[in-house]
């Protein structure tokens, strides 16, 4: 690593719910600075969210996250001239940013709806362990089993 590590920076929850996790996710929405856009859109889906299921919002969105979050990866590693595909677990904090980063992706993959609809879909389809967040979690255990011979190298 080249330079110093930059410092983790503390993230005040957000007005509403009052939980670091949603202020988190409020940020990844968050496109080209607009704060209050995003939050517009969580709400939403949230609001959304707890109309479909006739439960409480927070816990779903939990719910989804732990069910879409990967136990392991692989990372590249060169040894000896040829690259291997190595096998690791997932720390927590990276285990929540790929979760959002890949339901972020499923959501607006998906068409003709506005965004906040569209993640209430992904996510309420994650506590159904379906849509296509869970099919990238699926996908990423699979290429980390089949690879389990170079675990080795890690």
């Amino acid at each position: 690593m080249r330079g110093k590590q930059a410092p983790k920076r503390t993230i005040h929850p957000d007005p509403k719910f009052n939980s670091t996790t949603i202020a988190k996710f409020i940020n990844y929405v968050m496109r080209r600075g607009k704060k209050s856009t995003a939050q517009k859109v969580v709400y939403g889906m949230l609001d959304a969210i707890s109309e479909k299921t006739k439960q409480d919002p927070l816990t779903v969105f939990d719910h989804a996250i732990k069910n879409i979050s990967p136990q392991l990866e692989v990372k590249s590693r060169r040894v000896g001239g040829a690259n291997y595909q190595i096998p690791i677990e997932v720390r927590g904090e990276r285990k929540y940013t790929l979760a959002c980063r890949w339901l972020l992706a499923a959501a607006k993959a998906r068409k003709g709806k506005p965004m906040h609809a569209k993640l209430a879909d992904e996510i309420i389809a994650a506590t159904k362990n379906e849509g296509a967040a869970m099919k990238k979690k699926e996908d990423t255990l699979r290429m980390a089993e089949s690879n389990r011979a170079f675990a080795h190298f890690g």
